[in-house]
């Protein structure tokens, strides 16, 4: 069953159409990527269905009872009170937990001195018992871990949220949010702002959540991990596909080629249609049934122009209805000729720039050679590295958090920096082509047409013609490079990269601002080319198809990992799987309440140990599952276990703690 429906929804901001006719659903358990171009509407949307903004026209049906959570990019209006500090703010969520906690405490303190009744301990039991099935024993452990899954460390727990960045904002609100648990997580860039290890946490929660998600990602390795439905949203509305982001790729491909070659063949029919009535209106003998077949060619074309060639399966009834009818005025044969050629063949509606990387000329071989290498500057060294080789053809992708020194390298490569110590060998006939993260250029007030005269003079013709291929058009060209969003920036950027002809790129954060076409579009360019990437980037979808070795910068190392991406998270995930299985992690233990008075005491240190028994038989299954999985070389599967592994030692951990506790109060039972 649906938990939202909307239907033909429509939004216009003055005599602007943002979109219209709008219809869908999203079923229990969910979990569905929207995507699309920039300033499609994607973000309107997402207001319109959680009730924070009103469609033009259209409705918005939300099942009975359905708790809706939204991780806006504006968080902070959605606090409790921006006065709290991080770990208040977590904390309201259990609110009522707290305040049963507190009664437990009030009724303990009583059954100390003896001064209850049979009706307050029989009220006793039953509260102490829906305490724990509630989870109260352990939601401070959940608070625990979601906030060190999201990357706040302990020392950000009091801060402030009103001191908080508006990254740390935004980790706040979805840590919030996955703590409330709602039935419906409507989720804006929910990656923005997350290092590596807190994006891999969120996917693993989401891919495991039990509600419905709908979520906007530029990140597409995001989207093919968490959504399992992909929403594209175009000129042509909003159309679903099934599986995660490569499986939209692959079937967006196949349904406009099915598209394009049915339209191809009802144009073709419609044609013979066409000429069988001209051979045949004129003749006495065939003159009706002529006539028939062009009333009924004229409702196919109306209906074609108005729907598409999708309207042809409809019964007639029900295109009727769902288009509002169509005009009865009446067309000749010339003018029917006219209508069918000029029928629109269907358009994907998402717009790509063009783009083709060429080499002036082949480079050697040997591209790149380093040994002992020390990078950073005189009085602050960032890395050292180990020795590198990168030959022809190869793509190198250099990962790490921010801040350790990636682009710095970059311009040691470049020889704008010299190294620390150790030597950089490049090869011969080299022509470097640079992609700078954010596209400075030396002069601002330059206009997009000018900044591209200062690479390369051409007549003002032939470059409004080349820049269009970028989808700067019309007055677009006159822009200043100042008023420019990141995203024109960056396609500005990939501009000036293609003319330089260079056969080695060295890439900073590339994906960086563009929206999912034009991220398909570049990374289709960089397959394509025959010379040598090194790669900055923060997109692992990227990586994935491009790398041929991976650079991580970690703990002042650079890393060389030899191979694909993939061969590189299954290193990691061996070496986690170790870690989870060689050394147990301490956690602190979840906050409980103390149980007073003999009989109750004693039960709850039973309850208690009865837990710590289960769990420990989990734990042994789980770890038998887990060298069975690594003998298999199931890594994804070897990486989720790890996880579960560790959270279950966590919580064996916290009973045992809580077990000392309990112990201390009825010590004659546990020497018994």
């Amino acid at each position: 069953m649906p938990v939202l429906t909307f239907n033909q929804l429509s939004q216009s901001f003055g005599g602007t159409d943002i979109f219209a006719g709008l219809s869908g659903s999203i079923p229990h358990g969910a979990k569905i990527g929207l995507v699309g171009p920039n300033g499609i509407g994607k973000t309107t949307l997402l207001r319109i269905l959680v009730g924070t903004a009103e469609p033009s026209s259209g409705a918005v049906f939300v099942t009975r009872e359905t708790r809706i959570g939204y991780l806006q990019q504006d968080a902070v209006a959605a606090f409790t009170d921006p006065a709290h500090t991080v770990h208040e703010e977590m904390r309201t969520v259990f609110a009522p937990l707290e305040a049963q906690a507190a009664e437990l405490r009030r009724l303990e303190e009583a059954m100390a001195y003896g001064a209850v009744s049979d009706e307050e301990l029989e009220r006793y039991g039953s509260l102490q018992e829906a305490f724990e099935l509630a989870g109260g024993y352990e939601y401070e452990l959940r608070i625990e871990q979601v906030l060190t899954g999201l990357g706040f460390d302990r020392d950000l727990w009091d801060m402030p949220l009103a001191h908080c960045s508006g990254g740390q904002k935004t980790r706040a609100l979805l840590a919030r949010l996955l703590l409330e648990g709602p039935d419906l997580l409507v989720c804006d860039e929910p990656t923005n702002h997350l290092d590596a290890e807190a994006l891999e946490w969120l996917e693993e929660t989401l891919a495991n959540w039990n509600g419905a998600l709908l979520l906007v990602s530029h990140d597409r390795y995001f989207l093919d991990r968490v959504a399992t439905t992909i929403w594209e949203m175009s000129r042509n509305g909003l159309e679903e596909y099934r599986g995660n982001y490569s499986a939209y790729l692959l079937q967006r491909e196949d349904r406009w080629n099915w598209r394009t070659q049915e339209f191809e063949r009802v144009q073709a029919h419609f044609l013979k249609e066409l000429d069988y009535i001209k051979r045949n209106i004129a003749r006495d003998s065939t003159v009706r049934q002529a006539q028939g077949r062009m009333r009924r060619l004229v409702r196919e074309v109306k209906a074609v122009e108005i729907g598409g060639t999708g309207a042809l399966d409809q019964s007639w009834s029900v295109f009727m209805e769902e288009s509002g009818g169509i005009s009865e005025d009446k067309w000749n044969v010339a003018q029917l000729e006219q209508r069918i050629k000029g029928l629109q063949a269907p358009d994907p509606g998402a717009i790509r720039f063009r783009i083709r990387l060429q080499s002036r000329q082949r480079g050697g071989d040997l591209v790149l050679r380093a040994a002992g290498l020390r990078i950073g500057f005189p009085e602050t060294e960032l890395f050292e590295a180990d020795d590198i080789l990168l030959t022809r053809g190869e793509c190198a992708a250099l990962i790490g958090p921010n801040g350790v020194g990636k682009t710095t390298f970059l311009r040691t490569l470049m020889g704008e920096i010299a190294p620390l110590a150790g030597e950089i060998r490049l090869g011969a006939n080299l022509d470097i082509g640079y992609f700078a993260q954010g596209f400075q250029p030396a002069d601002l007030e330059h206009s997009v047409l000018d900044e591209l005269f200062a690479h390369q003079p051409m007549l003002p013709a032939a470059g409004r013609d080349y820049l269009a291929r970028f989808l700067f058009r019309g007055e677009d060209v006159f822009k200043p490079v100042r008023a420019l969003s990141g995203g024109e920036r960056a396609r500005l950027a990939v501009a000036v990269l293609s003319l330089s002809k260079a056969n080695i790129l060295l890439l900073d954060e590339p994906t960086n601002h563009l929206d999912l076409p034009s991220q398909e579009a570049l990374q289709a360019a960089l397959q394509a080319f025959e010379g040598t990437i090194l790669l900055v980037s923060h997109d692992r979808y990227l990586i994935e198809r491009l790398a041929t070795q991976i650079w991580e910068l970690r703990d002042g190392r650079l890393l060389v990992y030899e191979g694909d991406y993939a061969a590189y998270k299954q290193t990691l995930m061996l070496e986690a799987q170790r870690q989870a299985v060689a050394a147990p992690s301490r956690a602190a233990a979840p906050r409980a309440v103390p149980v007073s008075g003999k009989a109750s005491a004693g039960a709850a240190l039973a309850q208690t140990e009865a837990r710590i028994e289960e769990l420990e038989r989990a734990l042994e299954r789980l770890n038998a599952t887990l060298v069975e999985a690594t003998a298999t070389q199931r890594w994804q599967e070897v990486q989720s276990l790890g996880r579960q592994y560790k959270e279950a030692q966590n919580q064996l951990e916290g009973l045992l703690q809580q077990w000392e506790w309990q112990a201390q109060s009825v010590p004659e039972l546990v020497a018994a």
